[in-house]
């Protein structure tokens, strides 16, 4: 399995992410589409990486810097065209737990035994979702996954940002990833059936992460990261006896990733939100005010 990062200005997450890769699955191949980044540690973190696995960044003349994720993963796709499986990650995941011959023998089976599956989601749940998925999850005996269904998000159901796909089925139905999840959730819609996800996952989001990235914090947003204590909590790789237990239970108890697995340096508070304002409405419309103002400053 090839396995393409996307990053932009997250250096030690982006260590974190191939490091567990390394040692999680240690055969793939690792390809980086950095978004042109300018932060200095990341920037020597591209250096190493560069080492001993692909880095691939826009041309100099690239105006993107937020926004560039599904261009990216369009570039990747036509990179990873010949590869049989092709697993998205960003920067701000991790891989949780070793990826076995039997995994793959099972992912492939899932692709070879049904035309209609585009994508099988490699993560666990969100424990703030939990409520819906205990109500939306429906799972499928047969080939050990599980499918959401009677939902009205507008992502999640078809498509996920982190995937595993097999390029060709996604190129001979002329896909080409839009510039928004729930876009690209309509197209999977209609070219693919509902998105699998593994009843044993092996991924997840790194939970409470800033929202730094290069960009100008509103007030509200410095105020949501300090309450939320936003930070780095990479987590741990689950051990052998985690990894039976997560394959062996009963298919009632969802893979929830608050349940599963835990961080390196302290669990933050649960369920873990993945952005700062998540939560909170009103810093959510204090940021966009703000927002705003500075638009209309800058075209005074």
């Amino acid at each position: 399995m090839l396995f393409c990062i996307f990053s932009f200005n997250r250096g030690q997450f982006l260590e974190n992410c191939v490091a567990s890769i390394e040692q999680c699955a240690p055969h793939a191949r690792i390809a980086v589409f950095d978004d042109n980044s300018y932060d200095e540690y990341t920037r020597d973190v591209l250096k190493r990486i560069a080492d001993k696995h692909a880095v691939i960044q826009p041309g100099h003349q690239s105006q993107r810097r937020l926004g560039g994720l599904y261009g990216n993963m369009q570039t990747a796709l036509e990179y990873a065209a010949d590869e049989d499986l092709v697993c998205y990650l960003q920067d701000d995941t991790q891989m949780v737990r070793p990826l076995t011959e039997q995994d793959m023998l099972a992912i492939n089976a899932l692709f070879d035994g049904d035309e209609r599956i585009g994508f099988v989601s490699p993560c666990f749940l969100r424990g703030r979702n939990r409520q819906r998925d205990v109500s939306s999850m429906v799972f499928d005996s047969a080939r050990q996954i599980y499918f959401r269904q009677g939902t009205r998000q507008s992502a999640g159901q078809n498509f996920s940002a982190l995937l595993i796909m097999r390029p060709q089925r996604l190129l001979a139905k002329g896909w080409s990833f839009g510039r928004s999840e729930p876009e690209n959730d309509r197209q999977a819609a209609a070219l693919f059936g509902p998105m699998a996800y593994l009843k044993t996952p092996f991924a997840m989001w790194l939970p409470e992460v800033p929202t730094y990235r290069g960009k100008r914090k509103t007030l509200a947003l410095k105020i949501a990261e300090r309450q939320r204590r936003s930070g780095y909590f990479p987590f741990r790789i689950l051990s052998d006896e985690d990894v039976t237990a997560l394959r062996d239970r009963t298919p009632d108890v969802l893979p929830i990733a608050e349940d599963f697995l835990s961080c390196t340096d302290g669990d933050p508070k649960k369920p873990w939100a993945y952005h700062p304002m998540q939560d909170d409405r009103w810093l959510q419309k204090l940021s966009s005010v703000e927002l705003a103002l500075r638009r209309w400053f800058q075209r005074g």
